[in-house]
Parts: structure tokens; C-alpha cells; sequence
């Protein structure tokens, strides 16, 4: 028989080694049991999308920026030194030169062809000018008016009522939306009518020297798209020319011949557009090219259409014989600070009234010339002063004087014997003083043009009346006895239409913006 084995016996340690190891199962599949029923089960993961191959695009070739200023030190120049100051010197010159040349007149005649404004709202070429041949409160308040019906409504005297009624019934021109009627690319300084009764022709000059020019009489365009409010409606005709360098100050046309348009400007120098021929010839310059004479304001006397009288900046008047030489004017030294604007006489072109930021109107007499050489100027036959400084001051045929002034003021003071002085004539100090005084806000501020009243210069109605722009976007119409006879105004109108021009003989009145806008009222 084969020996029994011997029965192994358990130690206490390996017994109790044996418990521990079942507990801690034990518990370890307590706390497995409680997590699978407080942690969610994740949820299955979604099939992957098959991916799909990458297109191979060129690479964009870009070409290397230019450095914005080239760094001297890894030039090898030093900071201080000699050859970097000369080179800086260099540069500063070079863009003074660029600036003085884009501000520098250009001499000679200019054909329109080759000087017109590019952009969508100017035509290319000469051709819109094809028709033309043979032909109180201080601080702004936009949109309210200190002019109502009611004024009207409650007017006592006939003949003003009815002149109020009809002037207040001037509408605003509907062909074109104002803001789509850009005549001339910067802010208007100066405009006029073409002096045709047949159909309303404005010129415009604005801040860069463009002249544009509007025929408001031109058909509206066609809209073929059966739903117009989708259609794109063209923008109306409107040439643009760049005939001066600087400010278009003044416009003024030939009394005796309708195709002459003369222009004034800060580049020193006066033109003589002709509409037939498209030629534009240089009437005035001085004859050094570096000479600065900024030209304000020039008039042609109804008596001598060959001469041309102007005001400057530097206070001065001057008079051009276009049958001379265009560096040849007589110019004379009146006051030491600048005119802003002046005006003739229309029945007595010898009177000359001015008025200048030393705050006074004054009236010359160009019939008695005083003094010797450089100290030589017509007779001052009177002056009167005003608190701030006189904008401008504007001759009507019957003899009155309207003027415009930073105390806000419009001051029109009657001359009606003017064409009784004798040469050299003394005007009594108290007959210089305004016979109304009208309440005006005349702060333009810095980006919108001075305002300056203008008269119609041959009324048909034979009442005389001028326009003013009205800082609340509208243009103001007044007598010359100071009653105001409308307040223009209508939708659209974004900006102050401070520069208004009156129509020769029809009642058509104009205002332009700083935007280069037009309106029209007819």
C-alpha cells in the first residue's frame, strides 16, 4: 500500500491573509455595483464620415510688402550723423514740392477736353456742354423754420402778401433727389445761373478748383425695368471741369456776351471760359508764378465789359483791361486785413462797395484815384462798422446795400441818390448807418461756406429781393426793406445750402452744400 500523505494544516497568518483578501473582493464589488448605477452608461460613438481628399490649391503668390520707412542703422548710418540729416532734409523738401506744385496755378488756355473731373457723376468728355452753345438763434436748428404760412397768412399789405404767396410757392426741383445731384466733387464756394431765360443752367465752383456745370432743363431717363422700385435710376448729366488750382471763389458772365463765363480763385488768377469753343484763357495772373494773390470776389462793370475789377485776401482791389496784358492789372492797397466780397453798382459801376475782416462796409469811388505809386486807391467815400467782421456786401440796382456779418446780422443800408455824388462825394456819417437790421444766425462754423446775401440783379416783377442761406437748411428770401418773403426748404436736404444764388430775371433760386450738392427751387 502506498504511504498516506499527510494532510496539510493551514497557519493562523495564512488564514487570516485569506479573509483580508475575500473582504476586500468583497467590497471592491460592492462599490462597482453602486458606480454602474449613479455613473450613465456613454453613449455609443458615431460611425466616423469617410474622409474626403483635400483639393491641392495654388498657392497665392503675394507679393512682398514694401517697408513703410527703411531703418537707417541697418543702412549704416549713424543717428547723428551728417549723411541722415541730409537725407531727411532731401525727403522734407521733396513733399513740400509735391504740396506747393498741386496748389500752383496753371497758365495759359486750358481746353476742356484734357481738364475734365473723372468720377461716375461727371461725363468724360465735353459733351455736357453741347446744350449750352447759343444760349437769430445761435447754433444750427436743421429743419426748423423761422418762416411759416402763418407769416404769410397773417400779412397786412396786398401787394406783400401776394409777393410772399408766390415766392413761398417755389418748389424744390423733383427730376433728381438732391443727394443725387453731386455738381462738383468738394464743398461749393461760389455759383451762378447762365443768364438764359429758357431753361436753368447752374455753375458751381467748389474748394479744389472744379467748376461743374447742371442743365436742370435735361429729360428724365426712362425707366424700362417694369418694377421701378428694383430699377437702378441713372444719375442726371452734370460736366465737371478742373479749371483753377485752388478755390473757385467767384463766378461772374460777360453782360454782353451769354458765352462767357468768368471765374476767380485762390490760385491767384482770373479765366475766361468760352462755351462755344471749350476754351478756358487765363484773363488775370500775376507775373511771377510764386506770387500769392488769393482772389475773392470779382465784378464786370455793365458800362465797359472789357474791364474786370476783384478783391484779394491781402485787402486789396484790383482792375484788369482784358485788352492788356493779364499781368498788367492796377491794383491798389485799401485795408490791411482781407475782403471777403464786394460788389459794383449795377447802374453806377464806379461805386465799389466792400466789406473786410477788419468788421466794416465801405464805399470807394473808382472815378477819383488818390495818392502816388504804391499808395495810390480810389476815394473812400464812407464807411460804417459792425461789431465782428463784414462777409460780404452786395449792390442792388435800386441802390441798396446788403450785408452779412458774424454778429449775426444782415444789415441793408439805401443809397437811392448814389447816381447824384459827384466824384469823390463825403457821405455823411449818419446816412451810413443800416436802415434795417435783421436777425440772422451767420455762424457757419469751419466746414460749411460763409454765407453771403446776393440780390437778383434785373427782377422782371420789378421788386428787389435777395437770397441768403439759412444755417437750419434752408435759403431765405428778403426785400429790400427787410421783410422776408419766403423760406425755401424741402425733403431731402441734408446739409446747409449756404451758398444761394438768385436767377438775373426769373424767380429760379439756387443753394449749394459742402457736399457738393444742388438744390434747386423754380
Amino acid at each position: 500500500m502506498p504511504p498516506r500523505k499527510k494532510e496539510t494544516v493551514m497557519s493562523e497568518f495564512e488564514r487570516k491573509r485569506l479573509e483580508n483578501i475575500a473582504y476586500n473582493n468583497a467590497i471592491l464589488s460592492g462599490i462597482s455595483t453602486t458606480a454602474e448605477k449613479i455613473i450613465p452608461k456613454p453613449a455609443p460613438s458615431k460611425p466616423k464620415r469617410a474622409s474626403t481628399p483635400r483639393v491641392k490649391r495654388e498657392p497665392v503668390k503675394k507679393e512682398a510688402a514694401r517697408p513703410t520707412r527703411q531703418s537707417s542703422r541697418l543702412a549704416g548710418l549713424e543717428a547723428d550723423s551728417a549723411v541722415l540729416k541730409r537725407k531727411l532734409d532731401v525727403e522734407a523738401e521733396e513733399e513740400a514740392a509735391k504740396a506747393k506744385a498741386k496748389k500752383m496755378r496753371v497758365s495759359g488756355d486750358l481746353n476742356l477736353g484734357d481738364i475734365t473731373v473723372e468720377g461716375r457723376k461727371w461725363e468724360s468728355s465735353a459733351d455736357g456742354l453741347a446744350l449750352l452753345k447759343g444760349l437769430g438763434v445761435r447754433g444750427a436748428q436743421p429743419g426748423v423754420r423761422t418762416f411759416t404760412e402763418k407769416d404769410v397768412k397773417h400779412t397786412k399789405d396786398k401787394g406783400l402778401k401776394d409777393l410772399r404767396l408766390r415766392m413761398s410757392e417755389l418748389k424744390l426741383y423733383e427730376k433728381w433727389a438732391v443727394n443725387d445731384i453731386k455738381i462738383v466733387p468738394q464743398r461749393i464756394y461760389s455759383m451762378c445761373f447762365h443768364p438764359t431765360e429758357e431753361k436753368p443752367i447752374i455753375f458751381a465752383g467748389d474748394k479744389e478748383g472744379a467748376m461743374g456745370v447742371f442743365d436742370a432743363s435735361q429729360p428724365t431717363p426712362k425707366i424700362e425695368d417694369d418694377d421701378e422700385d428694383d430699377a437702378e435710376y441713372p444719375d442726371p448729366i452734370i460736366s465737371a471741369f478742373k479749371t483753377h488750382s485752388r478755390t473757385i471763389s467767384s463766378f461772374h458772365f460777360s453782360p454782353t456776351d451769354a458765352n462767357a463765363i468768368y471765374s476767380a480763385s485762390y490760385d491767384s488768377s482770373i479765366r475766361k471760359l468760352d462755351l462755344d469753343k471749350g476754351i478756358s484763357t487765363e484773363i488775370f495772373a500775376p507775373s511771377s508764378s510764386s506770387e500769392d494773390l488769393p482772389i475773392s470776389a470779382i465784378d464786370i462793370p455793365t458800362t465797359d465789359p472789357n474791364m474786370i475789377i476783384f478783391s484779394t485776401l491781402h485787402g486789396s482791389l484790383g482792375r484788369q483791361d482784358q485788352r492788356t496784358k493779364s499781368s498788367s492789372a492796377e491794383i491798389w492797397g485799401l485795408i490791411d486785413h482781407k475782403i471777403g466780397g464786394f460788389s459794383l453798382h449795377p447802374r453806377h459801376p464806379y461805386l465799389v462797395a466792400t466789406a473786410s475782416l477788419d468788421r466794416t462796409l465801405k464805399i470807394w469811388d473808382l472815378r477819383k484815384i488818390t495818392g502816388k505809386g504804391d499808395l495810390r486807391h480810389p476815394a473812400l467815400l464812407g464807411e460804417h462798422e459792425s461789431r465782428l467782421s463784414v462777409s460780404h456786401a452786395s449792390w442792388s440796382s435800386s441802390g441798396h446795400i446788403a450785408t452779412s456779418s458774424y454778429d449775426d446780422r444782415i444789415k441793408i443800408y439805401s443809397f437811392p441818390s448814389a447816381g447824384e455824388w459827384k466824384a469823390g462825394h463825403d457821405i455823411p456819417a449818419k446816412e451810413m448807418q443800416p436802415t434795417v437790421e435783421i436777425p440772422h444766425n451767420n455762424q457757419t462754423g469751419r466746414w460749411v461756406t460763409i454765407l453771403k446775401p446776393q440780390w437778383q440783379r434785373n427782377p422782371q416783377d420789378g421788386w428787389q429781393k435777395f437770397v441768403i442761406g439759412n444755417m437750419n437748411r434752408f435759403v431765405d428770401v428778403y426785400a429790400e426793406d427787410g421783410e422776408q418773403l419766403a423760406q425755401l426748404g424741402g425733403d431731402g436736404i441734408t446739409a446747409v445750402p449756404a451758398v444761394a444764388h438768385f436767377h438775373p430775371t426769373k424767380d429760379w433760386v439756387a443753394g449749394g452744400t459742402a457736399s457738393g450738392k444742388l438744390c434747386l427751387w423754380m
